[in-house]
């Protein structure tokens, strides 16, 4: 799925808002799986830096401010500083680090927290009343991914301290990624989900800059293998483009609560991209977790009897 080439003036019907969250976070969690190759074949600094320049290369005619859009305030400007780094940049070294010290599976496990951390920063922050169901829903991920973490069957996990400190790495990258979500939600009032995405992804390259220049002196490119080059380019365009548009204009029609439960797809695309790809093994215990944690999102997407902006 590819962004439009027009913004949209009106919010997304409800049903595509779902499947945009969802195919974003799906698109999420497979990049982090498949980040763990990357990771070995570029130094950590280097990886995020061609990921954001490779941003800037695909999107420059987002930056374009369009004519019908108010000009920013500093609120703003300061919004999209803090969605760059910390579901950019903060996001992108503590995943990339940390899916290097641990495995897919168990960064996966981690990820399933998102949901209720979402929630629960949705609701100090925007104010957000969450309804019952929607709490019914995150229960049915946490439930699921619960259970999938004490029967996870992975022998391949770093032993002691690395996979420690990696675990703990994954887990500052569910807070970035959850503070991600909640301010995307209130970027999405005023500005175009093309124009945020364009502009936190510059703000992520900036930072990231002074790491990278310093992480390719004296890097031998040559000794990449040409099917890294080609796995780098869609982790950069997933990454930069794609997840953050689909994510952004799924928001503005759905709360960043409910949003929140969407999240579960992240680790169950990364579990299954690691059992698929990376070797990685899953139980039919683990298969029993995924069917929870998705009647969790089908919980989430059924229509209410009474429809307020309070509980979209």
């Amino acid at each position: 799925m590819t962004p439009s080439s027009q913004d949209s003036t009106r919010a997304a019907p409800r049903w595509l808002a779902y499947l945009l969250l969802a195919t974003s976070m799906s698109l999420v969690g497979s990049y982090v799986a498949l980040s763990k190759p990357l990771v070995l074949a570029l130094p950590v600094f280097l990886l995020a830096w061609l990921r954001f320049g490779i941003g800037v290369l695909a999107m420059p005619h987002w930056l374009i401010k369009p004519a019908n859009e108010p000009s920013m305030r500093r609120s703003t400007r300061g919004l999209l500083f803090l969605e760059s780094f910390l579901g950019n940049f903060l996001f992108t070294i503590c995943m990339l680090f940390g899916v290097s010290l641990t495995t897919a599976v168990s960064a996966g496990i981690i990820m399933a927290t998102l949901p209720t951390v979402v929630a629960l920063l949705s609701w100090l922050f925007l104010r957000e009343r969450i309804g019952l169901r929607v709490w019914a829903a995150i229960a049915l991920a946490a439930i699921g991914i619960g259970l999938f973490s004490i029967s996870k069957s992975d022998q391949s996990a770093p032993a002691g301290h690395n996979a420690l400190w990696g675990n703990l790495l994954v887990f500052a990258a569910v807070l970035c990624e959850a503070a991600y979500a909640v301010i995307g939600k209130k970027l999405t009032g005023t500005l175009s989900p093309k124009r945020i995405t364009a502009l936190i992804n510059l703000w992520g390259f900036a930072l990231i800059t002074p790491f990278g220049l310093y992480a390719a002196w004296g890097f031998d490119f040559l000794a990449v293998p040409a099917p890294m080059w080609l796995l780098l380019v869609f982790y950069a365009l997933a990454a930069s483009v794609w997840t953050v548009w689909l994510w952004m204009t799924g928001l503005k029609t759905i709360a960043a609560a409910r949003a929140g439960v969407f999240t579960v797809m992240l680790p169950i695309s990364a579990a299954l991209v690691g059992v698929l790809f990376l070797g990685e093994r899953l139980t039919a215990l683990q298969l029993f977790a995924f069917v929870l944690c998705l009647a969790g999102v089908l919980l989430a997407t059924l229509p209410g009897r009474v429809k307020t902006n309070a509980s979209r």
